[in-house]
């Protein structure tokens, strides 16, 4: 994948229109996770450092294409400021005169952020027009913002067909490690593939087959798949209507030669909650009453073999209910495992989407993986094969 970088870009001196992930979450008016700011630290600070005028643009909730109070952007400004150690400019708009004078009033290095780029109706429909107007106040434009490339926005998409355009470090790092997970990876590549319905990853596991050597079924979709091999699956989470289309993936899996990886036994209680009884059984023996809730210790033995055997591992989804203990046992145990061979060299490991983030920070090895995405939607478009507008435009 060739795509633009700052390496390729003369920034002194010139207006950098800078999209980024501002989406953070706030409570009582203080910013209460700083994650997405510290992803795009480093952009910001090379093009201070190299002497640019930096200008911000991005999004925040869902005004829907108007001046929402409670959606501003400024509300960032002073966790922004605190993480840069440099003073941030705020401006009222995106676009006009607010914009423009703002940007005028900018020295070399100093840094502006302009207001929710979604209080117009433009940026979603990635009307010219406003991509027009938000290109008058840059030079050059780069885009810093992988988690929202899949979208075709005026702030995502439409300006880089406008200004010289460039991926940022984030997004320059994102993009490098995703080619090692899925565009040119050392092989074998294991993929595990978690949650609760196969009816939301379905593009996912169609693509995954025909990429990856061994794909690893967990959460409440291996339930459906155990269904569809004839297995009793009691009460557990489970898609009985799409026993076909389980039954096709496995066909088609066959085919490319990917191997299937299915739990061969699963704890299961009587209730949903944490510290509920619970017992251990094989696939073959599940209660008619018991609920599936997590696999047992000969799967994570299995799964942990497979992984032994690769050199590369891509992971979207828990393989049980990790937010119940002790029903988050295997998603635990093989973080860790795949920690511990990340750690030695031996593996590749890249994983992402909302739930897998989370159970990765519980198990507490998140900063041992080779790369964890917070990109949610983006990182689930990439893993189903899905083109994203945002980095299309970046290529060189």
């Amino acid at each position: 994948m060739a795509f633009r970088t700052l390496d390729n870009a003369d920034v002194q001196s010139k207006r950098v229109l800078v999209r980024v992930d501002l989406n953070v979450p706030v409570a009582d008016g203080q910013v209460s996770d700083v994650t997405r700011i510290e992803r795009i630290l480093p952009t910001i600070q090379e093009l201070h450092k190299k002497g640019a005028k930096t200008i911000l643009l991005a999004h925040f909730g869902r005004p829907k294409g108007e001046a929402v109070a409670e959606f501003s952007l400024k509300v960032v400004v002073s966790a922004l400021h605190k993480a840069l150690g440099l003073k941030v400019a705020f401006a009222e708009d995106c676009i006009g005169e607010k914009a423009a004078a703002a940007v005028s009033a900018m020295q070399d290095g100093d840094v502006l952020l302009l207001e929710n780029t979604r209080f117009h109706k433009g940026e979603e429909k990635n009307d010219p027009e406003f991509a027009k107007a938000l290109a008058a106040n840059g030079d050059i434009y780069v885009n810093d913002a992988f988690s929202a490339a899949h979208r075709a926005h005026a702030s995502t998409e439409g300006l880089a067909h406008l200004l010289p355009g460039f991926a940022g470090r984030a997004m320059q790092g994102e993009l490098e490690a995703l080619e090692k997970g899925l565009g040119a990876p050392v092989r074998p590549v294991v993929a595990i593939v978690g949650g609760a319905k196969v009816s939301t990853k379905l593009d996912l596991l169609s693509n995954l087959i025909e990429k990856v050597d061994a794909l690893v079924i967990g959460g409440g979709m291996a339930n459906t798949f155990l269904a569809a091999l004839g297995h009793d699956v009691g009460k557990s989470l489970c898609e009985h209507d799409l026993a076909d289309t389980a039954r096709a993936i496995m066909a088609k899996a066959e085919t490319t030669k990917c191997a299937i990886i299915l739990p061969v036994d699963a704890v299961v209680a009587w209730h949903f909650a944490a510290d509920a009884p619970h017992q251990t059984y094989g696939v073959d023996a599940i209660p008619s009453d018991g609920m599936m809730l997590d696999v047992g210790a000969q799967s994570v033995e299995r799964i942990a073999s497979v992984i032994d055997d690769a050199s590369t591992l891509i992971w979207n989804g828990p393989l049980g209910a990790f937010e119940l203990h002790p029903f988050d046992a295997s998603t635990v145990a093989i973080a860790r495992h795949v920690a511990e061979r990340t750690r030695l060299g031996k593996l590749v490991s890249v994983g992402g989407g909302g739930d897998t983030v989370a159970a990765l920070n519980h198990a507490k090895v998140a900063d041992d993986f080779t790369y964890i995405s917070t990109a949610g939607g983006a990182f689930l478009e990439w893993m189903e094969g899905k083109p994203l507008p945002g980095v299309d435009a970046l290529k060189a």
